[in-house]
C-alpha cells in the first residue's frame, strides 16, 4: 500500500478546510503550526519535508490543541531543538505523550508503521523506556474513554480511506512500537 502524504493533505482538508477553517500543507525544513490572522485567510499546519509520519504527528497536536491554542503560532509551545538536557528532555516527553499517542493511532488507521520519538539524537541519554510506556498507555486510555472529537474524525476517514478495521487496545504494545 502506498502512503503519498497527498492523500492525507485530501483527507484532512475535506474534513476541517470549512469547519476549522485549516488546512494541511506541505512546509519546509521544520514543521509549524499558524493561526489564521498569521497567514492573513485560514489557519495551516505545515509538516516537514512532505513526510508522511511528520504530517500525522502536526495533525495530532492539532487535534489535541484548544481554541486558545490555535489562535498562536505553534500553539504557543516552547521547543528545545535536539540536544536538550535530561531535564528538558523529561519535560519534553511530559508534553509529546499525547500527541505520540494519537499519532501512532492515526498510523495504525494507515496500516502505515510507527516509531516513537524522542527527538534527541544528540543530547544527554535518557530512559526512553518510560516514555513509551506512558505513550502505550494514552493509546489505550484514548482507545477505552474516546479521541477528541477532531482527532476521532480523522482516524475515522483514515480508516475508511485505507480500508483497516476498528482498533483495540490489543494492537498497540511494546512489541508493535518502532
Amino acid at each position: 500500500m502506498t502512503h503519498d502524504p497527498e492523500d492525507l493533505i485530501t483527507i484532512f482538508n475535506r474534513l476541517f478546510d470549512i469547519s476549522e477553517q485549516t488546512v494541511l500543507v506541505r512546509g519546509g525544513d521544520e514543521p509549524i503550526y499558524l493561526p489564521a490572522w498569521h497567514t492573513g485567510y485560514r489557519c495551516e499546519i505545515q509538516f516537514a519535508h512532505g513526510f508522511f509520519a511528520s504530517a500525522l504527528h502536526e495533525i495530532a497536536h492539532w487535534c489535541i490543541a484548544g481554541r486558545e491554542r490555535r489562535q498562536l503560532v505553534d500553539f504557543g509551545y516552547w521547543y528545545e531543538p535536539d540536544g536538550r538536557s535530561q531535564q528538558q528532555q523529561s519535560l519534553f516527553e511530559r508534553v509529546e505523550v499525547k500527541p505520540q499517542a494519537l499519532e501512532w493511532i492515526f498510523h495504525r488507521s494507515c496500516d502505515h508503521r510507527f516509531r516513537i520519538s524522542a527527538d534527541n539524537l544528540s543530547g544527554e541519554a535518557t530512559d526512553s523506556s518510560v516514555f513509551k510506556q506512558n505513550v502505550i498507555q494514552q493509546v489505550h486510555t484514548y482507545l477505552l474513554e474516546g479521541l477528541p472529537s477532531r482527532a476521532a474524525l480523522f482516524r475515522d476517514a483514515l480508516q475508511d480511506f485505507y480500508k483497516t478495521s476498528d482498533l483495540s487496545p490489543k494492537d498497540f504494545s511494546l512489541l508493535k512500537l518502532g
